[in-house]
């Protein structure tokens, strides 16, 4: 079996050209369909100066990081299951401490 280089460079060619159009179609449908939409306006956002907020601000985003009070991060709550019974937690040496 042997494959005819002319006859795949046309198959090719018209494959890629209606890929081409199709991307140029597309753009000019979404360009007519969406040339008088209002532009979108952003919320003012009111300062938040609680201690447990972080707000991180990068040129392409803007993060809140609302952290809660008395919270136990995850990896200590599965490192506290391995942890033998008789091991004191640092937590209760603290407290020993300020008695």
């Amino acid at each position: 079996m042997s494959l005819d280089p002319v006859k795949w460079n046309k198959r090719a060619s018209l494959l890629y050209a209606v890929g081409v159009w199709t991307v140029f179609g597309s753009y000019g449908y979404y360009r007519y369909t969406h040339k008088n939409d209002p532009p979108v306006e952003m919320p003012i956002e009111e300062e938040d100066n609680r201690p447990n907020v972080k707000k991180y601000e990068t040129t392409h985003s803007k993060s809140t990081v609302v952290y809660r009070e008395n919270f136990v991060p995850y990896s200590t709550r599965l490192l506290n299951l391995f942890r033998s019974p008789n091991e004191s937690s640092p937590d209760g040496q603290r407290n020993e401490e300020q008695k």
